[in-house]
């Protein structure tokens, strides 16, 4: 199998040197000296965005030390000197969260064995949103539990076997999504970070680095993006589907993390009112099992 640096080389967890490493010369990458105020006399560069010794005067930092941190040696650096390398690389607030994951982790205890639960009493709050599209999604992009309106709306997940009902595999890997999104690039970029930030969070989960293995093998798109080291949290926006019985759809959606389950989101879904997607989405509602059986009709993975 041919090698990659961006890909786990088992399924025992993700390399945290390498990814912090990655991380910050990524970001060093995109900036140019102009972005920052510094002078550019048009030399020729030999990297592209900002020399080493750029950012470390930026962040107020020598150069060895910044090295030491680009090569992945996070090990008693601190908060204040990540905070300066954050501003200078102009990170966003997931971008430094994702650093202080990266270069200060805090020991959890490990938890890749557990198989999320969701409470009794969240799923029956999802079977009671008769025109609500819902789900809760784990921390690897499972979907674990979801509503009617949503397997009527995305696809009857109940029949895709447990261990692949994942959004990263049914993006990549399921040719059906990529008809259904309009906007499929956004979608797959939004679960790509997702991942990453995930990854940043608990690089040792055996079941995350698997899935990103799996993936990185099977689907050059995820490759691709995945060797972009991005990172984002979204918590709202709008979503444009390609639906194959009530045609396009404009669904905003909301997503909260759950009070005592962080790694555990709940989504929501809703059209603007007296929209065709509103009304699009109560006919779905009326035809009830119908919808969900003539949905996403086979959102099998495809692996």
């Amino acid at each position: 199998m041919d090698e990659r640096p961006d890909l786990p080389q088992d399924a025992g967890g993700l390399d945290r040197r390498a990814e912090l490493s990655e991380f910050l010369r990524t970001r060093r990458a995109r900036l140019r000296p102009e972005d920052v105020g510094l002078a550019h006399y048009g030399r020729q560069r030999r990297v592209p965005g900002l020399r080493r010794e750029e950012l470390a005067q930026l962040a107020g930092v020598s150069v060895a030390y910044y090295t030491r941190l680009e090569q992945g040696n996070g090990r008693n650096v601190s908060a204040e000197i990540l905070d300066s390398i954050a501003r200078a690389l102009r990170l966003s607030d997931a971008e430094h969260a994702h650093l202080t994951h990266l270069a200060k982790p805090k020991h959890k205890k490990k938890q890749a064995a557990r198989t999320p639960q969701v409470r009794s009493g969240l799923r029956q709050l999802l079977d009671t949103m008769d025109e609500v599209p819902a789900y809760i999604v784990g921390r690897r992009s499972e979907l674990l539990a979801w509503n009617r309106m949503a397997a009527a709306v995305f696809g009857d997940w109940s029949l895709v076997p447990a261990q692949e009902r994942t959004w990263a595999r049914m993006v990549f890997l399921n040719p059906e999504y990529r008809d259904l999104y309009i906007d499929w690039e956004q979608k797959a970029i939004d679960v790509v970070c997702g991942l990453r930030m995930e990854a940043g969070c608990y690089p040792d989960d055996p079941r995350l680095s698997a899935l990103v293995g799996e993936l990185s093998v099977k689907s050059e798109d995820f490759r691709r993006l995945w060797a972009t080291h991005d990172v984002k949290e979204k918590s709202h926006g709008v979503k444009r589907l390609r639906h194959p019985l009530v045609g396009e759809l404009a669904l905003e959606y909301q997503s909260f993390k759950l009070a005592d389950d962080a790694d555990q989101s709940l989504t929501l879904y809703h059209a603007e009112p007296g929209s065709p997607s509103a009304q699009a989405l109560r006919l779905l509602a009326s035809w009830g099992a119908d919808a969900t059986r003539a949905g996403t009709a086979s959102p099998h993975s495809g692996g």
